[in-house]
């Protein structure tokens, strides 16, 4: 795209200076000159002729006289607009064009030596010319996103030119969605940040904080971390009604069982967001946390749903954990277990995730939508998922050495109702 703007601007220059050109080189300005002369003296012969007709008619000459005054005119007119001008002013009248001639082509020729250089670093002190290549570079994320290898390649592109001519609120918005789906959640965390710096208004600023704070939350697999918890105030400094951070306030509440601080949060979205994508989800956890009371689901809840609300699928995973015996008495029991599942590709956040005590293995749960991260990543609508286990002393989701885990490679059906446990065996140490 870049060389073709390169190619139409070149092609615009030459075809202004063809303008210039052609009279130039290709016009004759001595016969010109002689051509104008001879009309000059045309014009000056008919006003006096009328103006002799004109006398006559009037009675102010008789008609030898008009006569005679006209023949001397026209004698007068023949002289004036003969072919042959006296040599001398022939000469002087081409010395002076020449002159000219010569001093007109060496402004142009100057001209069209000095214009495009002078175009082409102008353009390049002052034009957009990185918001030209920012944008092929989006354009070319958006139409090859659906190729890994290449969406890698290009998402780069893209950063670099970020990193060349920051100010563009698109870019960063389509880098950090890029780096989501390449699950590179730090960068994205931080690419949606850089958002922040270049968003303008306040509530622009806080949907950028709250998203970064939705990348470190999937980068933490769940886990309140330093990183979540500053991006998330950022996001409600700027905005207390912040959807994104109040959904991951909700997931947190839930998984932590304090359902009326979850109930709090999402009914929050609710009230300031009706028409948010995934309400029909929001308000199925307000349920869930509801029912986890013991209470009666409100009926604004109920109705607010309506048709549009989803049946809480039963489809998941039963999965039984255990510890190998190689590393009893290794690991303290306070210590964090994850157990999650993700699709076959790993193309997506995790499905469902729970945060655990590494003291409760061995231990059975069930992996489904009460256990997902967000309403857009949900096990219930996936075929099949690979599982793991990761025992963080850290917290962290994010593999380090020293953590414990254990991954079962072969993809396992998600199912309906009850099931036979899938056994996963933690037996191996992260160096």
């Amino acid at each position: 795209m870049t060389t073709t703007f390169w190619i139409i601007t070149a092609l615009l220059v030459a075809l202004a200076f063809l303008f210039i050109l052609y009279p130039l080189f290709f016009s004759r300005p001595e016969q010109r000159a002689a051509t104008d002369l001879r009309n000059q003296n045309l014009l000056a012969y008919r006003t006096r002729l009328s103006e002799l007709e004109e006398e006559f008619q009037q009675g102010n000459i008789d008609e030898d006289n008009f006569q005679m005054l006209k023949e001397e005119l026209a004698g007068a007119m023949l002289d004036d607009v003969s072919e042959e001008q006296p040599a001398e002013e022939v000469r002087a009248t081409d010395l002076r064009m020449d002159h000219r001639r010569r001093s007109t082509r060496a402004v142009v020729v100057l001209a069209a030596l000095l214009l495009p250089v002078g175009v082409y670093l102008l353009y390049g002190k002052w034009g957009a010319l990185d918001q030209v290549e920012q944008y092929e570079a989006m354009i070319e994320l958006q139409q090859n996103g659906d190729r890994m290898a290449q969406m890698t390649v290009l998402t780069q592109r893209l950063a670099d030119r970020l990193e060349e001519q920051p100010n563009n609120p698109d870019g960063w918005a389509m880098l950090g969605r890029s780096y989501m789906r390449m699950e590179l959640y730090p960068e994205a965390a931080k690419a949606f940040e850089r958002l922040a710096d270049v968003a303008g208004a306040d509530q622009a600023q806080a949907v950028a904080w709250g998203l970064s704070a939705q990348a470190w939350f999937f980068d933490s697999q769940g886990a309140m971390t330093d990183e979540v918890s500053r991006a998330m105030d950022r996001a409600l400094e700027l905005d207390p009604h912040e959807v994104n951070t109040l959904g991951l306030l909700g997931i947190h509440a839930f998984e932590q069982r304090d359902f009326e601080e979850a109930i709090r949060h999402w009914e929050k979205i609710i009230e300031v967001a009706p028409d948010h994508p995934q309400l029909s989800a929001i308000r199925a956890g307000v349920s869930r946390a509801y029912e986890q009371l013991g209470m009666d689901v409100p009926e604004h809840i109920q109705q607010g749903a309506g048709a549009e609300q989803p049946a809480i699928s039963d489809r998941g995973v039963t999965v039984r954990v255990e510890l190998d015996e190689a590393f009893a008495g290794q690991i303290e029991p306070d210590t964090t277990l994850f157990v999650y599942a993700r699709t076959p590709d790993m193309q997506s956040a995790p499905l469902a995730v729970a945060r655990l005590r590494a003291g409760q293995l061995p231990t059975e749960l069930r992996l489904d939508d009460r256990l997902a991260m967000t309403p857009q990543f949900r096990i219930s609508g996936a075929e099949e998922v690979v599982i793991a286990a990761r025992i963080s002393a850290s917290g962290s989701a994010t593999p380090q050495p020293g953590d414990y885990q254990g991954i079962r490679e072969e993809p396992v059906p998600v199912v309906s109702g009850d099931s036979e446990p899938v056994t996963l065996v933690i037996d191996e140490q992260l160096y």
